[in-house]
C-alpha cells in the first residue's frame, strides 16, 4: 500500500426500507477538517485522472456502483516512491472509505454496467489552483 493511502471499514447497517450507509465522522481516522463535500460520477469503462492535491486530503467513498482507484505515489522521498496502490470498491462488495494524502497522483474508473458515484469529503472548499493534472498517458498504467 502506497504511503499515505488508507482504507476504513464502513458500518452498513441493514433496514428493510433501505440500508443506511455511514461515511466519515469527524473522530475518524482520516478526517482532516471540514469545507465541501462533493458527489462525481463516472460511466462504465471511462476513466477519470490523473489528478494531485498539494494541500488536501480526500476522503472517497463509494455510494453507487464500483470504482477502480489506482494511486501513485512520485513523492521523491517516500518509502513507497515509484508504487501503485490499486482498490475497487463498491458500496455492495467492499463498502470502505479511501484516505488518500496530499501529493499522490490518483485516477479512477468504473466498473461494471452502471454509471458509478462516488462522494469526496475536502477539508476546504474546492480550488483548481489547489491541484496539479496530467493526461492518462503521462503516467505508465494500463487501467
Amino acid at each position: 500500500m502506497v504511503e499515505g493511502v488508507i482504507l476504513h471499514p464502513l458500518r452498513r447497517i441493514p433496514h428493510p426500507k433501505g440500508d443506511i450507509l455511514h461515511a466519515l465522522k469527524s473522530t475518524d481516522e482520516g478526517y482532516a477538517g471540514f469545507g465541501e463535500a462533493y458527489f462525481t460520477q463516472i460511466h462504465p469503462g471511462e476513466v477519470k485522472g490523473w489528478k494531485r492535491h498539494n494541500r488536501m486530503t480526500l476522503n472517497l467513498v463509494v455510494v453507487m456502483g464500483q470504482v477502480k482507484f489506482v494511486i501513485y505515489d512520485d513523492r521523491d522521498k517516500s518509502p513507497t516512491y515509484g508504487e501503485f496502490t490499486e482498490i475497487t470498491l463498491s458500496p455492495d462488495d467492499n463498502y470502505l472509505r479511501l484516505t488518500v494524502a496530499p501529493g499522490l497522483w490518483m485516477a479512477f474508473a468504473g466498473v461494471g454496467t452502471q454509471t458509478s458515484m462516488l462522494m469526496d469529503i475536502i477539508p476546504e472548499p474546492h480550488d483548481d489552483s489547489e491541484g496539479d493534472r496530467l493526461p492518462l498517458e503521462s503516467i505508465s498504467y494500463r487501467f
